[in-house]
């Protein structure tokens, strides 16, 4: 499914000093991940993916929501389950690119990110929320459990805190859910902006990639028992070591000079 061409785009980006901001564009409806929704975001993802330009991406919002979820209204007038299926197969593959793109991605949260919006914020490595923002996976409350954002959800937080969100619906706060660990950041609302720019910059600023090692090893070695997380991460310090990049940010500290990174 793809976008009506007289209609104003779902998302849009915006590339800026080696971040690239991606902007969800549909306040009208709340910023739902709509089908149409996650195939734009799909697509705008896997241009950066390829993109070497791009060192750190950021996940913005128009309008007074960050993302309500998915859309029900669409969702109600599927009546046929193979479609369910492959929505949800959709948010789920959209959830993956975001884990898998090479750059990391800072969500930029204000106002409410609920059911799959808050799976929008957890999937992304860092989240920036604004002190007003709240989060919550409302599904129980309209007799739809927030199954798939349950697996992001539960990855970022421990259990109980997890479970508490899921069987209750309550939305929580920015700074719970900072102590949480769901979100990484909280800042003023006013201050939201140029907190999440600098964060992202920050990042830009490192070797591309080492912080692309970084991330792909990060997620990898989760899954493993701890003996081979140790002995897939000795390797890929390893291979690390022998790129460009590593020898200049070494020889930089001894030298102790500015490195003058290429990204390999």
């Amino acid at each position: 499914m793809s976008e009506d061409r007289n209609q104003a785009p779902l998302a849009t980006r915006n590339d800026q000093d080696g971040v690239a901001t991606v902007t969800l564009t549909n306040p009208a409806r709340r910023n739902a991940l709509s089908r149409a929704m996650m195939t734009t975001l799909h697509a705008i993802f896997d241009d950066i993916a390829n993109d070497r330009t791009v060192r750190c991406v950021i996940l913005a919002a128009e309008g007074p929501v960050f993302c309500a979820g998915h859309d029900l209204k669409e969702m109600n007038g599927i009546s046929d389950c193979d479609k369910h299926a492959e929505l949800f197969s959709q948010c789920s593959d959209l959830m993956l690119r975001i884990v898998s793109l090479p750059q990391p991605v800072i969500a930029k949260v204000h106002g409410m990110a609920t059911a799959a919006g808050c799976q929008l914020v957890a999937s992304c490595d860092l989240a920036v929320a604004s002190t007003s923002a709240k989060l919550a996976t409302p599904g129980v409350n309209i007799g739809l459990f927030c199954s798939t954002p349950m697996v992001a959800l539960s990855r970022n937080i421990a259990r109980k805190h997890a479970m508490r969100m899921l069987l209750t619906g309550d939305p929580i706060t920015a700074q719970t859910a900072f102590s949480m660990g769901l979100v990484s950041d909280v800042a003023g609302d006013a201050d939201l902006n140029d907190a999440t720019m600098s964060l992202a910059h920050g990042i830009a600023e490192r070797s591309g990639m080492t912080v692309q090692t970084g991330k792909q090893a990060f997620y990898k070695q989760l899954e493993m028992p701890l003996s081979d997380a140790y002995s897939y991460a000795s390797k890929v310090m390893t291979d690390n070591m022998q790129k460009h990049d590593a020898r200049e940010g070494i020889g930089a500290f001894v030298e102790k000079r500015h490195p003058t990174w290429r990204h390999e």
